[in-house]
Parts: structure tokens; sequence; C-alpha cells
């Protein structure tokens, strides 16, 4: 089994040498994804009860996604659900499709061992990103999205964000696919909140900057050391990146209270506000900090 991990990460970082070397032109590009697709392919093949799982998840995942444009096509009106309608499928596919390429990822984290299933807690990740990619298929289309709509997805997400890591570990179902889905769905979703906040006003721009770098600064110098220097990533999260994802998310639940709970909200928005920027600061450095190799700080 651990053989068979190592020739897989040999395969990818030949081809990310090969890629580098070949000064990523677009030929190089073009063998780099029809050589990653048949490695998913030759891995879904290899592995039928996993490929089922997958199939199984997409449909439920389809399905979830016409329940949420019939109801828009329903209290919206089908001018509204057409406008939302290739954002929202595009990044619905999108996602199925990048599960199905990282399905060799799979793999229990105490063992090494690929699982048979995707599983329950990385459908309920999935199903987070589903909400995420609603919300950012109603921005794609211009369709404005109301506060209590945004409150419903990002409690949903909160939900699925608890008891998915909760369910891995009790089914000893970890992997390297659960983390880097997990961080995904909540990139993608605080993504969606934060631009729906500063589209309605309710969030300074300068701060949805602030907040959307807590994911790219450790997203960017993850792509860099991979596809750069074919160097293999540790992905996880930091101490500092749960206080500062709790945080962020009681500041967004404070922003989309509903207004009658405003003279409650307004005591606790500054300090949440505070409190958050200092640990969004903080959780990026800390994740690039654990990304570096231990040798380079002698």
């Amino acid at each position: 089994m651990a053989q068979t991990i190592d020739d897989e990460n040999q395969f990818v970082v030949d081809l990310l040498t090969t890629l580098r070397n070949e000064k990523f032109s677009a030929p190089a590009w073009v063998h780099f994804l029809q050589r990653s697709w048949e490695m998913a392919c030759a891995t879904a093949a290899a592995n039928p009860s996993l490929k089922r799982s997958w199939a199984h998840t997409t449909l439920l995942i389809g399905m979830l996604a016409l329940v949420l444009l019939g109801a828009s096509f329903i209290f919206e009106g089908p001018h509204t659900a057409l406008r939302l309608l290739p954002g929202f499928l595009f990044c619905a596919a999108w996602q199925q499709s990048d599960l199905f390429w990282h399905l060799g990822l799979n793999r229990q984290k105490q063992t090494g061992k690929l699982l048979p299933v995707v599983g329950v807690a990385n459908t309920l990740t999935w199903v987070r990103g589903l909400g995420a990619a609603f919300l950012l298929g109603r921005l794609v289309g211009g369709v404005s999205t109301p506060s209590w709509l945004a409150l419903l997805v990002l409690l949903v997400g909160i939900v699925t964000d608890i008891f998915d890591g909760q369910i891995a570990r009790r089914t000893k179902t970890q992997s390297k696919l659960g983390r880097i889905a997990d961080g995904e769905a909540d990139f993608y979703l605080y993504l969606a909140i934060t631009l729906i906040l500063i589209q309605h006003s309710i969030l300074p721009y300068w701060v949805g900057v602030v907040m959307l770098l807590r994911f790219l600064l450790p997203w960017l110098a993850a792509i860099g050391s991979y596809f750069l220097f074919a160097r293999p990533v540790r992905f996880g999260s930091t101490t500092w990146g749960k206080y500062a994802g709790l945080a962020q998310c009681l500041y967004f639940l404070v922003l989309l209270a509903p207004d009658r709970l405003a003279s409650f909200t307004k005591y606790f928005n500054m300090p949440l506000l505070i409190v958050t920027l200092i640990l969004l600061i903080a959780a990026p450095l800390a994740q690039l900090i654990k990304n570096v190799p231990k040798g380079e700080y002698a």
C-alpha cells in the first residue's frame, strides 16, 4: 500500500516537473491535464465501488440542485431561475468533476488505504459546496440575494461543517480528499457571502478583501509550491485558522441577522470585526509557516 502511494506521488511529481521544464507551454498543459485525467479514470476503473459511490453522490447533488432551481422558479419566477442557471450549473458540474478527478486522494489518513466509498462526511462537504455554488450562480447571473437567503445557506454550511469532521473522525474516514474539499467549500461559501454583503453595502470593501486574503494567500503559496517546485503541499487546519473561521462565521451571522435583532447585534458588531481581522491576519501566516519545511529554519 505504501509503495502504491509513493508511486502515485512520484507520478504527480514527474508530471509537474515536466510541466515546469516545458515552461508551462500550452502543449505542456494539455499533456498534464490529459495524463491527470487518465490517472483519475484508471483509479475509478480499478475501484468500481468507489466509482459507484461517486455516481450516487453526483446523483444526490444533482437532485438537490434541481430542488434549488425548482424553488427559485416557483418563488422568484422563471426569469430569475434562468439567469442564475448557467453559473449555478457550471459550479455544480465543476464540483462533481473535481471530485472524480481527485478520487485517488480518498485514502484513510491512518493507513493510506483507498476508501471504497466517498462517504457521508465528504457528501456533507459537497452539500456545503452546492450551497456556495447556488450563491455564486446568483452573483454571476446578476440576481440579488436577500439577506435571509444568504443567512439560510450560511447556516446550512455551518451545520455541515460541524458534522462532516465529526463523522469522518468517528467513522475513521478522514482523508486528504476531505481536507482539501473542506477548505475549498469554505472558501467558495465565504467568497459568496462576502461578495453578497459587499453588494448590499453591509460590509466595507476593504474588510472583504482582508477576509478573502485569508484563503488566497495560503492557496497561492500552495499552488506556487505545487507547480513551480513540484513539491507536495501539506494541507490541514491550524489553531489560528479554526479561531479565524469561527470569528468570521460569527461576524457574518451578526451582519445577516434580521433587522428586528439590530438592537442586540449592534453591541457585537465592532468587537467581532476587530477580533476577526486580527485572526484573519494571523491565520494565513500560520498556514504558510506550517507549509515551510522545518529544515529551512536552520
